[in-house]
């Protein structure tokens, strides 16, 4: 008999072993267990043609029509599950709800001299967890400041100096901004999004403080999940504040030698809210290079969206640390002896 692993129990043994993901490539890409090694039972194509006959004619003619399919592909399903361990030979493996697909597979690597366990109620029991997990409440920090005050670097710093940090815009692929998808991967969808951050939330310690950086609700394309989103609301703010002109050159040495045409569509994009004067002054500025004044223009337009996001925050909840220069290692130690104190 198969053994069976409640989600606990898979993602702990998954540390140590590779986790077979048998779903269909389309629902793989469109978001798994980080980790996961996509093995499909059926690709696209079948998984529909399985659907279809198990909808228009019972369950016993799916199944067959599935072994047909199947059939072929047995030996190598083995082949390159072998692969994954070739020390303990023991494998995870895992469909959408922890029936037929999971349980299939699984048998057939035990047949083959492999050792798989799968997952009660597949994926979803999985997605279900990942989401439970964003409500159970933990000491959170937020680390705030207007744009350019380099806050990813901070978080950076905080971590090598011993505290725990999770840095949603790495997941997201995305540093936020209409500016914040050049020189980044492609960004995942906002389930796979929330399964990294799972990732990372389920390994840190409640007993201690969790840094994240403040945020709107979407980061580029990428949602915050609403019970995470909400406790990041309501956590305290250690609002970094870093003077324009030292932010303007971050921002001059971060965006410069990066294609040029994308600053140019991107600045493009917020005309709307930048003004058609600002607009084209920023324009005229890229043109001839000149990224410090492009800097100055558009922080205009982040600094009150920022300030308006922070207003929204109870005032009580904002401490204001005066940064006087752009140097990430010192003002983590600043912001760690600030959270001693509190």
């Amino acid at each position: 008999m198969v053994n069976q692993l409640s989600v606990d129990e898979f993602l702990e043994k998954a540390q140590s072993l590779p986790i077979i993901d048998v779903r269909s490539p389309g629902e793989y890409d469109h978001a798994h267990i980080p980790g996961a090694v996509s093995i499909p039972l059926f690709d696209n194509e079948e998984r529909a043609l399985v659907g279809t006959k198990y909808k228009n004619a019972g369950k016993d003619s799916a199944v067959l029509l599935g072994l047909d399919l199947v059939g072929p592909k047995l030996a190598g399903f083995v082949k390159v599950s072998k692969k994954l361990n070739t020390q303990t030979k023991e494998v995870l493996v895992h469909c959408w709800r922890g029936g037929m697909r999971s349980g299939s597979f699984a048998w057939l690597l035990d047949t083959a001299g492999l050792t798989a366990s799968t997952l009660v109620g597949g994926y979803k029991a999985y997605r279900n967890a990942v989401l439970a997990a964003f409500a159970e409440p933990q000491n959170l920090l937020i680390l705030g400041g207007k744009t350019g005050s380099g806050k990813t670097d901070i978080l950076k710093e905080l971590a090598r100096q011993g505290e725990q940090i999770i840095d949603l815009e790495r997941l997201a692929c995305h540093k936020g901004s209409t500016y914040g998808a050049i020189g980044q991967l492609p960004q995942p969808a906002t389930e796979q999004f929330e399964n990294l951050i799972f990732g990372e939330w389920r390994t840190l310690d409640p007993g201690r403080r969790i840094w994240l950086e403040d945020e709107s609700r979407n980061v580029g394309s990428c949602f915050i999940p609403m019970p995470l989103w909400q406790q990041m609301r309501a956590a305290p703010v250690a609002f970094v504040d870093v003077p324009k002109d030292v932010r303007v050159q971050r921002l001059v040495a971060e965006y410069t030698g990066i294609d040029h045409g994308l600053l140019v569509e991107a600045t493009e994009r917020i005309k709307k809210r930048l003004g058609s004067k600002v607009t084209k002054d920023a324009l005229d500025a890229l043109a001839h290079n000149d990224y410090a004044t492009v800097a100055d223009l558009t922080l205009d337009y982040y600094d009150k969206a920022y300030l308006h996001g922070l207003s929204q925050r109870d005032p009580a909840m904002i401490n204001r640390l005066e940064i006087s220069e752009d140097n990430p290692a010192q003002t983590a130690q600043q912001l760690i002896e600030w959270a001693a104190q509190r």
